[in-house]
């Protein structure tokens, strides 16, 4: 007998209302939360049997309630879903699963480790138009995919707390990594900033794919008229999806083909012939909020947390390849040596420095203070955060995290793969690493893939760290084992967890 699903709403706002009315109307809304009176006052007359609240903590902390959806701002996102997971609820959402890729990450662990479903609100896999595209793809009636395009157009709500990029293009990626069924090999993007210096209002990002296949994405919220348009090119037709037409009308095949005559390419023009979507149309919002119930009773859900991840990584090196272009000017507030390479579409926070024969792999993020001793390796895709010193002779290769202030003595190395062959390409295996803030690594110690090292952890040189590493522990040997517990000063701990040269005594309850 499947459970019965109880259900909160965390933010009844901008989109949240409409997920109350759809969650509502399938029955298993329980709980509206929002930090506005006037909103819950309008919820509360809407679905006067619907308990309101202003706090967060208290729907968690119901016994009743076993699942949340959330619809608070994006920068929230990621601190109201660690908190609904280690509640044990099931949780839904809203796009991005998370600003930051290692948030994702931990997230999605987080999920995995207790059980729950992480569902992300990426609607336009639950509409009619695109799954029939889907299928039109997969019978082979465009034949080989070759380029996509899609415009997100509006003069509608202009948001403050995140650009034009990560409000409108979430949906769009999304669908283009379905429909090409790969993650991008290159992407561009260029943003305006026209109402606010440090706001993009319109951006258009290019992406590339290892089969060859091409896209862009362009969205603007300073649009005389609502556009949500997406064009599919293949070989033998193309289709174009207009969310804005009458369902008979949205989605529109045309027979094209380009001919080559005499090494001349030559389209051959055909009709466009709509397709009629009326007899098997569902309201794609409520068709999403049943995946996302269906997915706590065991089906799989198209939108899970490893694709909301997919979606960020392509939203991060977007952000990043715009930012770079307004930043990388003749007086670079970061250092780097001339015999040391940088990659495209890298970001370089103020204030860094990077030495001798060094190389920073394409898509990677170094924060502020970081320092990179000679003859380092990071990259691709790797992500860096503050005040990370790095020695020489290090290799932080892809899948690997460093969040703040961590220390990498000399020619340390992060491992990626548990089983290379030279001969077997194994990109697609790669285990992700976290190293977390404050935690030293000793001099030539190996960090086997896959693990996590906690907060202010001690590995000693020459250790190989196979496993999962508690905040605080002292690690040391071949394999390496826990020999203690050490101080956020860098001193062992006594028995009681004191520790005697900063006298300060750790809790670690």
């Amino acid at each position: 007998m499947e459970s019965k699903i109880n259900l909160a709403l965390a933010g009844a706002g901008y989109w949240g209302k409409n997920l109350a009315r759809v969650f509502y109307e399938l029955g298993v809304l329980k709980y509206i939360c929002d930090p506005s009176e006037e909103t819950l006052t309008i919820e509360s007359e809407k679905y006067p049997e619907i308990k309101t609240t202003d706090s967060f903590s208290e729907i968690i902390a119901s016994p009743e309630i076993n699942a949340v959806a959330i619809a608070a701002p994006a920068e929230k996102h990621y601190s109201l879903v660690k908190e609904a997971l280690l509640k044990k609820k099931h949780v839904f959402v809203e796009k991005p699963l998370a600003i930051k890729i290692e948030e994702g990450e931990e997230l999605i662990k987080l999920a995995k480790q207790q059980g729950m479903v992480l569902f992300v609100g990426h609607i336009l896999h639950y509409h009619t138009a695109i799954q029939t595209i889907k299928n039109m793809i997969q019978k082979g009636d465009l034949g080989q995919l070759q380029y996509i395009y899609s415009n997100r157009l509006n003069l509608g709500k202009i948001r403050r707390e995140e650009n034009i990029l990560w409000s409108f293009a979430p949906h769009d990626i999304s669908v283009i990594l379905s429909l090409v069924g790969e993650e991008p090999s290159e992407v561009n993007s260029n943003g305006s900033n026209i109402l606010n210096p440090n706001i993009a209002d319109t951006t258009l990002t290019k992406l590339k794919f290892p089969s060859g296949v091409q896209a862009h994405i362009f969205v603007s919220w300073l649009h005389p008229f609502k556009e949500q348009k997406l064009v599919i090119v293949g070989e033998d037709g193309m289709v174009v999806f207009d969310d804005t037409a009458p369902i008979d009308q949205k989605l529109v095949l045309y027979s094209h083909r380009i001919s080559w005559k005499n090494g001349i390419p030559a389209p051959e023009k055909k009709e466009g012939t709509p397709i009629d979507l009326t007899k098997q149309w569902k309201e794609p919002l409520k068709e999403e909020g049943r995946a996302f119930i269906d997915s706590i009773h065991g089906k799989p859900a198209l939108t899970d947390g490893e694709e909301g991840l997919k979606v960020l990584k392509v939203l991060q090196r977007a952000q990043i390849s715009m930012d770079n272009k307004t930043s990388f000017t003749k007086n670079k507030p970061y250092f780097i040596h001339e015999t040391s390479v940088v990659d495209e579409n890298c970001q370089i926070g103020t204030g860094s420095k990077i030495w001798h024969f060094s190389h920073i792999l394409k898509n990677s993020i170094l924060g502020k203070k970081v320092n990179i001793g000679q003859n380092v390796v990071v990259g691709p895709n790797t992500n860096i955060g503050n005040n990370v010193k790095i020695q020489n002779n290090v290799s932080v290769y892809e899948g690997v995290t460093l969040e703040d202030n961590v220390f990498c003595g000399p020619s340390c190395v992060f491992t990626n793969v548990i089983n290379p062959r030279s001969s077997i390409s194994r990109k697609k295996e790669i285990l992700p690493t976290l190293v977390r803030e404050n935690v030293t690594i000793g001099a030539n110690a190996t960090i086997l893939c896959g693990i996590t090292i906690g907060r202010y952890a001690f590995i000693g040189a020459g250790a190989v760290v196979t496993k999962d590493v508690p905040d605080y522990g002292l690690i040391y040997g071949n394999p390496a084992r826990q020999h203690g517990w050490i101080c956020e000063c860098g001193y062992k701990l006594d028995s009681n967890y004191h520790c005697t040269a900063c006298r300060k005594t750790i809790d670690l309850s």
